[in-house]
């Protein structure tokens, strides 16, 4: 296999999170990724490897991050790439998506809608599909920012990170099992408007929700992958949900901490840290670590006209 497409990123302690919580935060810093998000480890992988397999072209349905970690991808690999979005997706993701190379294709009003228009674009004889999140090659991918963090010789007592489809949670988790870190609880963190994992974790299988209600659109799939709700059935998975309100907050705090900007959906996992509501979920946790996975669709104007709205 060549090269990866990702970067390795930075491992940070956060000086601010550990003063204010009293434990040792650690912010791994996909946020750094090329494409804006930790979607650049797994789906440069799955492009690479499609790629050796016969693809020409990279077709993907996202309005976010995922579709732009498929353009970044296709860029570096000299692939074209088709991406189909929903009506929904903003200006401003339009605008990166375009930047990277992509043809963009605006079709219907959700994400389910645009990927099955999406599907149907599919050439088999010369084009891959690029799932947002439930693919193994995704979760392979996303796996190796846990072997960085392992490598850094940190070994921590919780996980926190976002979940929307799961395919973070799987690939950390995978990771995770690599390292032998199986007792190592992973909080996963959604959005009371988003919360199809923990709505999963109720029935015990992926259920779809009715509607997505929250400012946090990449945590908006309506139902997590089967593997998420796998893991969660195998190892020490725990269901948080914040409000849209402490997501964003989350967002500007940690700007002004860090001077990065990340969406809502990385502030949801960012705020299980920061809102002291939330610190029973980690009691007894004195070295946390936060998978910071950005997101490049959001401007700070935007998180401020939310928190107004």
């Amino acid at each position: 296999m060549p090269a990866p497409l990702h970067i390795p990123t930075p491992l940070l302690a956060s000086r601010p999170l550990s003063l204010a919580t009293g434990r040792a935060v650690w912010l791994k810093m996909e946020a750094l990724q090329p494409s804006g998000s930790f979607k650049l480890r797994g789906i440069g992988l799955a492009c690479q490897t499609y790629q050796a397999r016969g693809a020409r072209r990279f077709v993907a349905s996202s309005g976010g991050n995922a579709g732009l970690a498929v353009a970044c991808a296709g860029r570096q690999l000299g692939a074209p790439v088709t991406v189909v979005v929903p009506q929904t997706t903003t200006a401003r993701a339009l605008d990166l998506l375009r930047l990277e190379g992509a043809e963009v294709i605006v079709h219907g009003a959700s994400w389910q809608e645009a990927h099955a228009h999406a599907l149907s674009l599919l050439d088999p004889a010369r084009d891959a599909m690029l799932h947002p999140f439930d693919d193994p090659l995704l979760w392979q991918g996303h796996a190796s920012m846990v072997d960085e963090v392992a490598a850094a010789g940190l070994v921590p007592d919780a996980v926190v990170l976002a979940v929307g489809g799961g395919g973070l949670l799987s690939g950390v988790a995978e990771g995770m099992r690599r390292h032998g870190w199986d007792g190592v609880p992973i909080l996963a963190v959604e959005t009371a408007g988003a919360a199809s994992f923990h709505a999963a974790t109720l029935a015990g299988r992926p259920v779809p929700l009715e509607r997505i209600d929250s400012v946090a659109t990449s945590l908006g799939a309506r139902q997590v992958c089967e593997q998420a709700v796998q893991w969660w059935r195998e190892r020490p998975v725990r269901s948080l949900r914040v409000s849209d309100a402490s997501a964003l907050r989350a967002c500007e705090q940690f700007l002004a901490d860090h001077r990065v900007l990340v969406e809502p959906a990385c502030g949801a996992a960012l705020a299980a840290v920061y809102d002291a509501e939330h610190a029973e979920a980690l009691a007894g946790c004195q070295r946390v670590l936060v998978i910071v996975c950005g997101g490049a669709t959001a401007t700070l104007a935007q998180i401020r006209a939310w928190q107004q709205a």
